[in-house]
């Protein structure tokens, strides 16, 4: 997703390679990273927009009144209002495209918190302390959930930018009574504690992975509205229904289901409904599987169901329209795209059992090993035959 010098930083300072500390273009950097097109346009170079976007831990974003004015970048870290105190993060968009990006989220731009400053030397130390006890946050409220018996799984705790306040991340089937856990909670740790219930999705969003395809998440680096996925997109795409192979990371039906679910949707148009059987005066065809991108149906007769006769989809609707009228052709064989390749009757199948032993080659290797001693002791045989040729 991003340079791969990114990880080349050393104690945690700067990359070494673009020597941006996060904010490059490439958007592996970060979570739902946002490429700023108009960065480098002279005609918007110097416009300003009161409002910016501020990146904080994992995929939490939010806009930020800037009512001072002050000049901000991509990539400044600063001190925002919070509820209490304040908040530390890292602006993640400025300039004109805010705007776009509130039109595209719908977002009024109304009640927003201000930003207060380009953050100090000390607000920076303070948020580091504060993002150093989130782990250990993380174990007690787990210990105090389960001394409680609370039927919640605790996936994450982020601490404000001051320390004064912790957000706890849960998820839960039922509702749950926390408040007992929140007193436990804030007698030990000493900071205000705020419960946060999210969905599975929303977990796996935070938590980030890799998908079987081999990338990053999804919802962890770019998709930021989560659609419903049914059974519906499977079946759609001629896909098994298997919950294991269907289903993320998150349990839920995977996002990317939906991507090419318009196409499939378009091209299954022209297609015959899969329990509509043909009629022939040969016997009944039913439906077998359908290649949608190249327009083929596959037929089998009842008799012999092993038997696929590829058939184009305007083929299909012509034998559909004969039944309709009460006419019906003789076989399906003249109207295939492809005919089925006879199977030859001297044909022998091979013991498959012996094939797949673990011993099958070591007769072979006898008879190499066998072959390789009987080549060596050739040449000594004509030389000692040659030497008592020299010596008569």
């Amino acid at each position: 997703m991003g340079c791969s010098s990114c990880g080349t930083a050393e104690k945690g300072q700067l990359p070494k390679g673009c020597r941006n500390n996060g904010a490059c273009s490439t958007g592996g950097c970060h979570k739902l990273n946002v490429f700023d097109w108009l960065a480098n346009m002279e005609h918007l170079a110097g416009e300003q927009s009161s409002v910016v976007e501020v990146r904080f831990k994992h995929t939490r974003k939010e806009f930020f009144l800037n009512a001072e004015g002050i000049q901000l970048v991509q990539g400044d870290v600063v001190a925002v209002e919070g509820s209490p105190g304040h908040d530390v993060g890292v602006v993640s968009l400025s300039g004109p495209l805010v705007k776009m990006q509130l039109q595209r989220l719908k977002h009024s731009g109304q009640g927003l918190k201000k930003v207060f400053r380009k953050a100090s030397t000390t607000d920076v130390e303070r948020w580091k302390e504060a993002m150093d006890k989130e782990d250990e946050f993380r174990l007690k409220a787990r210990e105090a959930a389960s001394l409680l018996k609370l039927k919640m799984k605790i996936s994450d705790v982020e601490c404000q930018g001051d320390g004064s306040k912790s957000i706890i991340y849960y998820t839960a089937d039922d509702r749950i009574d926390f408040r007992e856990l929140i007193k436990i909670l804030a007698r030990d740790l000493r900071v205000k504690i705020e419960m946060r219930q999210i969905g599975l999705r929303q977990e796996a969003a935070r938590l980030g992975g890799i998908g079987v395809c081999g990338r990053e998440l999804c919802c962890s680096s770019w998709l930021r509205d989560f659609r419903t996925v049914s059974t519906a997109a499977a079946r759609y795409q001629q896909l098994s229904i298997n919950p294991q192979k269907l289903a993320g990371q998150c349990g839920k039906l995977k996002c990317c289901l939906n991507y090419e679910l318009d196409s499939y949707m378009d091209a299954l148009k022209g297609f015959p409904a899969n329990n509509i059987k043909l009629k022939t005066k040969q016997g009944i065809a039913f439906h077998q599987k359908t290649d949608i991108f190249r327009k083929t149906i596959y037929y089998s007769y009842s008799e012999r169901p092993d038997v696929f006769l590829a058939l184009a989809v305007d083929r299909v609707q012509e034998i559909l329209e004969m039944n309709k009228k009460g006419e019906l052709p003789d076989n399906l064989e003249d109207w295939v795209l492809m005919k089925p390749k006879e199977e030859d009757a001297s044909h022998t199948f091979s013991n498959v059992i012996e094939e797949g032993a673990l011993d099958r080659f070591d007769g072979q290797r006898k008879k190499r090993k066998s072959g390789r001693k009987s080549g060596r002791r050739r040449p000594a045989q004509n030389q000692k035959s040659g030497q008592h040729a020299s010596e008569n």
